[in-house]
């Protein structure tokens, strides 16, 4: 009860603002990470946004400029990768650090912003949170800031993504016009480091291999170009059928109706159309670099991204070995169940309420400091 009332007492005092410029972009990893956080810690957190939506260089300006303004007297948490280089008394969300080291998937201009302001920004405020052991390593190696002030939260799982029913997976399917029952998915915007030109040169080395009713489904959409270059996609081979945008609210039967689900990105700090996948029974076939492996464990098949044969032998693997599927559903059910949004939020609630903490008793120092000064003000 006493520490109940010391946060209650601590949050009157300091409040803590979240900077939600996030809601301007269009849904991704990182925003819905930020927008299921937001759910559930919401209540204790002050939001700030721009009065109107401020994407691209708007966006930076009203977040380099006009948040520190509105955030100094208190706490602020940046949940998606940037935040105000002026404001020291923050925690930062960093997802990846692919704009540091792979420039060349990226806009030149937003490149460059994020390999100056990333490394700044990291070593200034108090805490900074990644979702992965392979995120942590490389902002640390490639920043220089402590690893005692990298914290590592895994994201979690909706519960809307859980085997659907045979008729949801059915109206999805008509809904997509996808032409086939049997299909072997993959989600993501397509833009150079999801690698769907590697996985469309696997797929017509190996369509011939597997049965003629199993088809390749892309689904996502054309990354945004103030910061993807174009995706390489020169040329479709057969029995591929892209859907373009998927409603949310459709993704869980899209999921589940595919036999797999082929992620095989180049740079993840995370994944989690992975983990949705696995949530919904639907095997894994990922990349076995970067952050994937720590998502799926030993609940998918692992691939070289960079091989195209790689990847096409573990599509013929997944498509002809029955036995093996149906370990591996069983196995990604399993492991999906270990993360989860509550628990990432409450564990991040955990560092900012640390931090908080922190802040309270430096603004009390300087309050102690000031108040002689300012009683003798008043008499005078």
């Amino acid at each position: 009860m006493a520490q109940l009332i010391a946060e209650i007492q601590t949050a009157t005092e300091v409040p803590v603002f979240i900077n939600t410029r996030f809601k301007s972009a269009n849904l991704s990893g990182v925003q819905r990470y930020s927008a299921e956080l937001l759910r559930r810690i919401g209540a204790r957190l002050t939001p700030i946004a721009p009065r109107q939506a401020a994407q691209g260089l708007k966006g930076h300006l009203w977040e380099q400029t006009i948040l520190p303004a509105l955030a100094r007297n208190g706490l602020l948490w940046s949940p998606a990768n940037s935040g105000p280089l002026a404001v020291k008394r923050q925690v930062l969300t960093v997802h990846d650090v692919a704009s540091i080291e792979h420039p060349e998937w990226y806009n030149r201009a937003f490149a460059a912003w994020y390999r100056y302001m990333t490394p700044q920004l990291v070593r200034r405020v108090q805490r900074v949170i990644t979702p992965s052991e392979f995120s942590k390593q490389r902002l640390v190696a490639l920043t220089g800031v402590h690893e005692s002030r990298v914290v590592v939260i895994p994201g979690g799982i909706d519960s809307r993504f859980c085997p659907q029913p045979r008729m949801e997976v059915e109206r999805v399917r008509q809904v997509l016009r996808i032409p086939s029952t049997d299909y072997v998915l993959t989600v993501s915007t397509l833009e150079p480091r999801k690698n769907v030109h590697r996985l469309l040169s696997a797929w017509a080395s190996c369509v011939l291999d597997i049965p003629d009713k199993i088809w390749l489904v892309v689904a996502g959409q054309t990354g945004s170009s103030r910061v993807f270059h174009r995706s390489g996609i020169d040329s479709v081979p057969p029995r591929v059928h892209f859907t373009g945008f998927v409603a949310e609210n459709d993704l869980p039967a899209l999921y589940s109706g595919a036999l797999a689900v082929a992620y095989v990105s180049l740079y993840e700090g995370f994944g989690l159309p992975a983990l949705e996948a696995m949530a919904c029974g639907t095997v894994p076939v990922v990349s076995g670099n970067t952050a994937l492996p720590e998502v799926v464990g030993e609940a998918g098949l692992l691939v070289n991204p960079f091989d195209s044969d790689s990847i096409a032998n573990g599509i013929r693997r997944i498509s002809e070995q029955i036995a093996l599927r149906e370990d591996l559903e069983i196995r990604a059910i399993e492991r999906s169940k270990e993360f989860s949004w509550d628990r990432c939020a409450d564990l991040t609630w955990d560092v900012i309420r640390a931090e908080l903490q922190s802040v309270s008793r430096i603004y009390s120092k300087d309050s102690d400091c000031k108040a002689p000064n300012a009683g003798s003000s008043a008499a005078a």
